[in-house]
C-alpha cells in the first residue's frame, strides 16, 4: 500500500514540526509549506491525499487556497487548523471545500493525526 501523503501548510514552524514528527511517526510522508503560495506550488507538482491548512499565513492565506483549489483537478481532502473561533469563520471554510475545522488551541494533535488516519 502506499504510504499516505500529507501536506501542513502552517507558518508557525514549531507546530508544523510538531505535525510532521507525529505523522511520520505514523507512517505518512509529511511535507511542509509554510504560506499559501508555496503550498499551491507543491500541489501542482505533486500528489498530496490530505492537506492540513491554517487559515492566516504570510503571501497567501488559507481562504485564497480554498478558492484556488476549487479548480484544481486533484482535490485533496483538506483539514483547517487555525485560531480563528467565530462560527462564520468555519462555515466558510466549510462551504469552501474543507472537509474538518479545527480550532488549533482546543484540539491534541493526536485528534488530528485521528482525522488523518481516517481520510
Amino acid at each position: 500500500m502506499a504510504t499516505k501523503r500529507v501536506l501542513i501548510v502552517e507558518d508557525e514552524r514549531p507546530l508544523a514540526h510538531a505535525l510532521q514528527l507525529k505523522l511520520q511517526h505514523e507512517g505518512y510522508e509529511a511535507v511542509i509549506a509554510t504560506n499559501g503560495k508555496d503550498c499551491l506550488a507543491l500541489i501542482n507538482k505533486q500528489k498530496f491525499d490530505v492537506v492540513l491548512l491554517d487559515m492566516m499565513m504570510p503571501v497567501m492565506d488559507g481562504f485564497q487556497v480554498l478558492q484556488e483549489l476549487r479548480t484544481h483537478p486533484v482535490k485533496p481532502v483538506v483539514f483547517v487548523l487555525s485560531n480563528l473561533s467565530q462560527r462564520e469563520d468555519e462555515s466558510r471554510v466549510l462551504e469552501a471545500g474543507a472537509k474538518k475545522y479545527f480550532i488549533k488551541a482546543d484540539t491534541p494533535l493526536s485528534v488530528i493525526v485521528e482525522e488523518v488516519k481516517n481520510a
